[in-house]
């Protein structure tokens, strides 16, 4: 297959050498699939509210209409020949992604969007397109014993001219101070180039105390850093099996590093993903993850990652709404550019019936990060919820496109097919999800509710087999299948065993059958949710769906 890098058009004749429809060279492809991504992100509605009903989030999100302060960092190229050099070229960029993602007045596209384009033919001002990007920050490593040589070069997207470059030589053990030596420069020529900062003595100073800062709780041992680094990769596929694999890497490098906080977090992470999608070869209770993230929190009291962590898990588990406010108003407070934090921020106000914020924050972190993910499929599940199914399948797909095999994508994707009655593409979607849980939920729903009783029996015996720990997503069937006491019963279950789903009761449209029974209230009682949310003008029952 070849694809046109101007217009994205797939081409299976090999033997063609330029677009069809605007003559350009065509790439190997599917080379670059994502090239079309900006065009995706999902316009703000007019006469949107900026500020709907009552927000458990204090904090303003920047405005994003200027990008002057905006720089992608790429991964950096490996010249050494080996493969086990790849950890370092990939580390060194990661690492300043983490670093410059922290200093104010910079906007860091997210490391999964920026590290999408590695080995791919795309051009800066592409790139700079996709990613909304004003700079690109490029480099290249090379190792030749204990040596080891790094080349950065900051580019204008504009007109692709090299605002700045430089070339280090080190030792491998010094590899760290070569991080904060490039970090410290690179934040130092934004602020003076993009930003129009002058860059006087003191002026460095303050970057350079800004850089220590950013950087406290990384791994200080290389060997750790390594590790930490493939199970970060493992843990972005998303899978059971890559995820186990995952925590095994993050274990063994804070074995090696005990004081390494951000692998903590990773580790956390890791535990908080695998509780969520009920994979039985990880702990699914959340104990696991809180420790993990108490150890982080512990070493680094205002790490931002684990503090949007913590506030997820204290909400889920606990339906403690006062602490999780608390841990994400504080996140956001000192990374309110980072995507993780604003998904977690807006999976607790989606929650909560806050839509419209909630689907603020999702829009901030596809902006942020326009291929991950997590950003997309958090869209879509928001949209989804609050009733906009147009936006719901735009994001669903663009999740899909990323990755096919994304554990709850299809099962979405087809309920959201069904909700605009297309029902037989909402069963193909249905049939195509790989994990054998969400098929069967979503077929069991789709099948009751377009008349094919028999075929939804079925699939809800197979999901009642399946679903020991996933008593919220039982009671959904049983109401929509009208079965009201089965679903309240089922539903005091998600409570006793603390189900991280109950605390999607309020928004669920599948369990509207049962808010006028006397039961529901003190259910949303006891699960966490305070009252007056219920009484907000944005209350999801007030929603058409």
């Amino acid at each position: 297959m070849k694809r046109c890098p101007e217009c994205r058009r797939d081409y299976y004749d090999d033997t063609l050498l330029y677009c069809l429809d605007d003559g350009n060279a065509l790439l190997e492809g599917p080379g670059m699939p994502l090239a079309d991504l900006a065009t995706l992100v999902m316009p703000r509605r007019e006469g949107a509210s900026a500020e709907p009903g009552r927000s458990v989030f204090d904090q303003r999100l920047p405005n994003n209409k200027e990008n002057a302060n905006a720089v992608a960092v790429l991964p950096f190229a490996n010249l050494s020949g080996a493969e086990d050099s790849e950890y370092l070229a990939e580390g060194l960029a990661e690492e300043l992604i983490n670093v410059l993602s922290k200093i104010k007045g910079i906007r860091v596209v997210a490391r999964t969007s920026a590290f999408a384009f590695k080995g791919q033919q795309v051009g800066v001002a592409e790139i700079g397109r996709i990613l909304r990007a004003r700079s690109i920050l490029d480099g290249s490593v090379r190792m030749a014993g204990d040596r080891v040589r790094v080349a950065v070069q900051l580019i204008n997207v504009e007109d692709g001219y090299n605002l700045w470059s430089e070339t280090y030589d080190r030792k491998m053990n010094d590899i760290f101070a070569i991080q904060d030596e490039i970090a410290e420069s690179v934040v130092g020529e934004l602020r003076e180039r993009l930003l129009h900062a002058g860059m006087g003595t003191m002026a460095r100073e303050e970057v350079a105390d800004e850089v220590a800062r950013a950087i406290r709780g990384r791994a200080t041992d290389p060997e750790a850093h390594r590790l930490m680094l493939i199970g970060r990769h493992l843990l972005d596929r998303s899978n059971e099996n890559d995820t186990t694999k995952a925590v095994e890497y993050l274990r063994q490098s804070v074995q090696i590093d005990p004081k390494n906080a951000f692998c903590w977090v990773l580790l956390g992470r890791a535990y908080f993903e695998a509780s969520n999608f009920g994979w039985r070869s990880l702990d699914i209770d959340y104990q696991n993850a809180e420790e993990a993230l108490r150890r982080a929190i512990a070493l680094e009291p205002d790490l931002p990652e684990g503090l949007a962590r913590l506030g997820r898990i204290r909400w889920y588990r606990d339906g403690d709404y006062q602490n999780a406010q608390e841990y994400l108003s504080r996140a956001l407070a000192m990374m309110p550019e980072n995507a993780a934090v604003l998904i977690s921020a807006s999976s607790m106000l989606k929650d909560l019936g806050q839509f419209e914020k909630a689907i603020e924050y999702c829009r901030r972190a596809t902006d942020l990060d326009p291929v991950g993910i997590l950003a997309w499929q958090a869209t879509a599940y928001a949209s989804f919820l609050a009733g906009d199914l147009s936006e719901a399948e735009i994001a669903a797909r663009r999740t899909l496109e990323l990755a096919p095999q994304r554990v709850f994508g299809h099962a979405l994707l087809g309920l959201i097919l069904h909700k605009q009655g297309r029902n037989e593409d909402a069963l193909a979607e249905a049939v195509s999800e790989p994990d054998d849980f969400w098929r069967s939920w979503s077929l069991a729903i789709i099948h009751h509710e377009v008349g094919r009783h028999a075929e939804s029996d079925a699939e809800f015996a197979k999901l009642i087999d399946l679903g020991d720990d996933s008593a919220f997503q039982i009671a959904e069937v049983y109401a929509v299948r009208g079965e009201i006491d089965e679903a309240f019963a089922s539903l005091e279950q998600a409570v006793v065993r603390k189900d991280p789903g109950k605390v999607g009761i309020k928004v669920s449209p599948f369990l509207r059958p049962l808010h006028d029974d006397p039961r529901w209230f003190p259910l949303l009682d006891k699960i966490g949710f305070p009252r007056m949310l219920d009484e907000s003008d944005d209350s999801p029952e007030d929603r058409p769906m």
